[in-house]
């Protein structure tokens, strides 16, 4: 039985429909994965799932007792007092009596005394006699899961671990499905790795919205995507998802194409004029005027960003040389003993954990911190663009407009004159967006302004610190091609593993201690050199018999069962992956779940148990395959 469904679900808050008549089922064990263009009502599609909005039309059914936690994007306001209070705010009513405990005996055990232990013994009683005893020991248990220093403050905590304490909260409730809105937004990839493991062991149901592909990868079962108004859901991953997507814009083109072929020579034929009016004509007159009617609601795909990078002239062939440079603060090394040169054109990727020095290194590199030792020597002719993670470049209090014009009406891109309009609605910014101020923008929309400002301006070195913050997919498949195409040199500081792979020639990694070690490739090369480096030591300390047993498990021959097996494995293979399909078709079709009822889980159930037979197959195949070789 789902655990929540959603049914003919509208909402528009006064203006174009948000939602219009969606649906959708959640079913113990889905780790559902919502996308969507930004602006198109992910967080608001998450809070009618917690029961924070309610819909304007349709129903929203709950399975009885359900329990829903959300983790918003931003901290909600009026979240402050110690780490504990803020996990035990989540446990509801009980939550006044726990925090009171904690920090009772928190202050017995720094001073001591008489009354304080009275009043610990007072307050054990009221918890045990309300059950609280249980939720205060679960509280400490899930503080200690996710590696939370209790009596820390919260408003003093980085926002990776303000993040991570937001989530403890959700999961001291044990709901029965958890929502997180971008989970990874200021983690770095240590946490988000960490994050995924966790998610994957200890919670049965998620809903999810994320922009990192390789996280979408890794969690999800199912697939849903927020289009104009409609919601396609898939049960498939992550890859399978991208390519259906694809396939049906495709044919959604086609059938428009020919839609507006028809209309066309309807609109020709009806200015023929006399023959029209004929009583025999009518039937055909009105079906003109259903077609101009579903041609006047049609709601256009978003359209995509058309981003332009200006280049300066180029710089000189050295951009920078780092010669033993070493950085602390407050005794502790941030940067020890880095050297590295950096020659034009290279596109290097900074990795490492939240506050191992990462934007310390991006600013000794570029000259605006002086190395405590060591030396810095910087290359000529460099027009540098700094993307800050923070956005503190935008003006919050002004328009979308006066930040990116300064006060003018037109900016020279490329050599050639624009009108602000024009240039904001090439970032996707319509002409009422641009006259917003931009408090009220999205945290995508706000990324998205900071490209449009940064880009009025030409450079030859471009460093961007965790640009990819809450920007669509479509966004960040433009903004990788942009800086695959950009002649000059990158720096890039990020946590989407996908986006290095696919950007960057080199990484510099940031390490314990101030250690900076550098690595050819992106992300997934620094992995496997570090696991290469790894396996090699192990390998070293093996006995000698132990190194050699792998080839002999290799020399042995396949018994004629075995033969036979792995003939007829591609086969089972074919078999499996063309049921597999065709239940994919059935559910992508939208109309299917308006009379499926009960087979909606059958084929779910059926999917899960092909993905595991699958497996088995593909792992049987290549086990087979390498004993034949």
């Amino acid at each position: 039985m789902a655990l929540l469904t959603l049914r003919n679900i509208g909402l528009a808050f006064g203006g174009p429909p948000l939602f219009n008549g969606i649906d959708l089922q959640i079913e113990p064990g889905d780790r559902l994965c919502l996308l969507g263009r930004n602006g198109t009502g992910k967080s608001t599609l998450l809070k009618l799932v917690s029961g924070e909005l309610g819909p304007e039309q349709g129903e929203v059914v709950r399975q009885q007792g359900l329990r829903v936690a959300l983790v918003s994007q931003e901290v909600p306001p009026g979240v402050g007092g110690s780490v504990f209070d803020v996990v035990a705010s989540g446990m509801g009513n009980a939550a006044e009596l726990l925090a009171e405990y904690h920090h009772v005996a928190h202050k017995l055990a720094l001073e001591g005394g008489s009354e304080l232990l009275q009043r610990l013994e007072n307050l054990q009683h009221e918890l045990e006699a309300t059950g609280g005893w249980h939720l205060h020991q679960a509280v400490n248990q899930v503080l200690d899961r996710l590696q939370l220093d209790a009596d820390a403050d919260f408003f003093s905590l980085s926002g990776g671990t303000k993040r991570r304490a937001l989530l403890a909260r959700a999961l001291v409730a044990e709901p029965d499905i958890l929502v997180l809105d971008e989970p990874t937004n200021h983690l770095d990839i240590e946490t988000i790795l960490w994050l995924e493991e966790f998610l994957l062991r200890q919670v049965k149901t998620l809903l999810f919205v994320t922009h990192d592909r390789a996280f979408a990868r890794k969690l999800a079962n199912r697939v849903a995507e927020l289009d104009r108004g409609r919601l396609y859901a898939f049960s498939c991953g992550y890859d399978a998802f991208v390519e259906r997507r694809e396939e049906l814009l495709a044919a959604e083109v086609t059938r428009q194409a020919l839609f507006d072929k028809k209309l066309a020579q309807e609109e020709a034929w009806v200015r023929q004029g006399i023959k029209a009016r004929r009583t025999r004509n009518e039937g055909r007159v009105r079906a003109l005027k259903k077609m101009r009617e579903e041609h006047r609601q049609r709601r256009e795909r978003l359209g995509t960003a058309r981003i332009q990078l200006q280049e300066a002239e180029r710089s000189g062939g050295l951009v920078a040389e780092a010669q033993g440079i070493s950085f602390s603060y407050e005794g502790r090394p941030i940067i020890k003993d880095f050297s590295t040169t950096i020659m034009r054109g290279d596109r290097i990727g900074i990795i490492g954990p939240n506050g191992s020095g990462k934007t310390t290194l991006l600013r000794l590199l570029l000259g605006e911190l002086e190395p405590q030792a060591g030396q810095i020597k910087l290359g000529s002719r460099r027009e540098v663009l700094y993307f800050d993670q923070m956005r503190e470049q935008l003006d919050l209090n002004k328009s979308v407009q006066d930040n990116v014009g300064e006060g003018n009406d037109t900016l020279i891109i490329n050599g050639v004159s624009r009108h602000i309009i024009g240039y904001l609605q090439d970032f996707l910014f319509s002409p009422e967006r641009a006259r917003s101020p931009v408090s009220i923008l999205s945290g995508g929309e706000r990324n998205r302004l900071l490209l449009a400002k940064l880009f009025t301006k030409p450079s030859n070195v471009l460093v961007m610190d965790e640009p990819t913050n809450d920007l669509d997919v479509e966004t960040l498949d433009l903004l990788e091609e942009l800086l695959l195409d950009y002649s000059g040199t990158l720096l890039l500081v990020s946590h989407d593993r996908d986006f290095l792979n696919n950007v960057v020639t080199s990484t510099l990694a940031v390490g314990k201690n101030g250690q900076v070690r550098e690595f050819v490739g992106g992300y997934d090369d620094w992995l496997r050199q570090t696991g290469d480096e790894e396996a090699a030591v192990k390998v070293q300390s093996q006995p000698a018999q132990e190194k050699i047993r792998p080839q002999k498990e290799r020399a042995r021959k396949l018994s004629f069962k075995e033969e036979r097996e792995l003939e007829s494995l591609p086969d089972t293979i074919a078999r499996l992956e063309q049921e597999q399909e065709k239940l994919h078709t059935t559910l992508g079709d939208p109309d299917f779940y308006k009379s499926a009822g009960a087979e909606i889980a059958a084929i779910n159930a059926r999917l899960e148990s092909l993905e595991l037979e699958l497996a088995e197959a593909y792992r049987r195949w290549e086990e087979l395959d390498s004993l034949k070789g």
